[in-house]
């Protein structure tokens, strides 16, 4: 029975990470042009609702509906915070940690644990190409 080799697993993997890299590029470019005339079929279908002042249009093969989305954002984050603050609005937040910063906060802070804090580590295996 032949053995396989560290090297020729790495060159496997190589060539494996590539042919997805090259698969993930051609769906990307695809993507990005299906996209592109799918916003051009949407903002027909905005117009012919707005020239019929309508929120909707039922076609046999399916339904089109006009509604609003409003996206917020902030542009000065330390009166943001504050703003949140003062008004006890931590419901405002998203439910998040920030993986790095919480490394290194506790690498630094060793002894100061948060209740309820959980984490998984798990080794990986990274693979470059030799030039």
């Amino acid at each position: 029975m032949t053995e396989i080799t560290a090297d020729k697993l790495v060159s496997i993997y190589i060539k494996l990470r590539d042919k997805r890299a090259q698969a993930l590029k051609a769906f990307e470019e695809l993507d990005t042009e299906l996209k592109t005339q799918q916003d051009m079929v949407s903002d027909k279908l905005q117009e012919m609702l707005k020239e019929i002042g309508a929120d909707n249009i039922k076609t046999k093969h399916g339904t089109v509906t006009r509604t609003i989305k409003t996206r917020y954002w902030t542009s000065d984050w330390a009166n943001m915070f504050q703003f949140i603050k003062d008004n006890d609005a931590m419901y405002l937040m998203e439910q998040r940690i920030h993986q790095t910063n919480i490394k290194k906060f506790l690498e630094e802070n060793p002894d100061q644990l948060p209740i309820g804090l959980n984490s998984d580590s798990r080794y990986t295996v990274s693979v470059r190409k030799s030039k």
